[in-house]
């Protein structure tokens, strides 16, 4: 039970029901030879499993999502002398369409939200790459027959939806709105509220009510220290990513680069 404790110490509470799961794929596969398939991850729970499977040994893991960058990725769980090169991943691409201009007005928000209206889980939901003419969405393919005869309508814009192979999915790269901001430090409250142009009594409000993550992992203290790299979201604010810490001002105070996803 103290082995048990101190590996739950490195998990946010949070995080405890998923990374018992982990743990029960990972001895099933090692003792029982069984293999496990997994819904879509995001990165934080792709790095418990990373971090859990390589801890335990005796297991193998490979990520898919769909493209080479992908976010969101299922991951197969092997026994150690499985060879995963090929094995099915199980993600299958959708081309969503409308037929008339209002698809200009969509963004990813309204087709999750649309897949999301047909009772399908957020885990069976990967990446959603939005173009102009409409966009394309993996899901896995246990549900891709269900999403490809119900979607119709995407926020009052009826939709037409296909079955694509990967080789035909059209990747978008995330656009940055990019900021140059001059801080006192670099904690996180601090940079948040610049960054949403809100007072920092008002940012530290949706911080300790658990609706802020750090490289999607809760983070509920306004005074964690942010670094390069470090990407932050926010409920219903949307996300930026730390690109650069620039050094200091001749006042003291220090210049950090912001890429805002838009």
């Amino acid at each position: 039970m103290s082995q048990k404790k101190n590996i739950y110490d490195h998990f946010h509470p949070d995080e405890r029901s998923f990374v018992v799961k982990v743990e029960e794929w990972i001895e099933r596969c090692s003792e029982r030879h069984e293999w496990k398939r997994t819904d879509y991850l995001d990165p934080r729970q792709a790095e418990i499993v990373r971090s859990l499977a390589s801890r335990a040994g005796g297991v193998a893991v490979r990520f898919d999502g769909g493209s080479e960058d992908a976010e969101r990725q299922r991951a197969v769980i092997a026994p150690d002398y499985a060879m995963l090169d090929d094995e099915p991943m199980g993600v299958q691409a959708i081309a969503v369409t409308a037929d008339s201009q209002g698809h200009l007005d969509l963004d990813h928000g309204d087709y999750l939200g649309a897949l999301l209206g047909l009772g399908v889980k957020r885990e069976l939901i990967g990446d959603i790459h939005v173009h102009e003419d409409g966009c394309h969405c993996l899901v896995t393919e246990e549900i891709a027959d269900y999403v490809n005869i119900h979607l119709r309508q995407v926020h009052r814009v009826h939709v037409l939806t296909e079955l694509i192979p990967l080789s035909a999915l059209r990747v978008v790269k995330s656009k940055l709105e990019h900021m140059s901001l001059s801080v006192a430090s670099l904690r996180l409250d601090g940079i948040a509220s610049d960054v949403y142009r809100m007072s920092r009594t008002r940012i530290v409000e949706p911080i300790r009510a658990g609706r802020c993550r750090v490289n999607w992992k809760a983070e509920e203290n306004p005074s964690a220290m942010l670094k390069a790299g470090d990407v932050v979201s926010m409920k219903g604010l949307g996300r930026f990513q730390v690109l650069e810490v620039e050094g200091m001002t001749k006042k003291g105070r220090i210049r950090v680069a912001i890429g805002k996803y838009i």
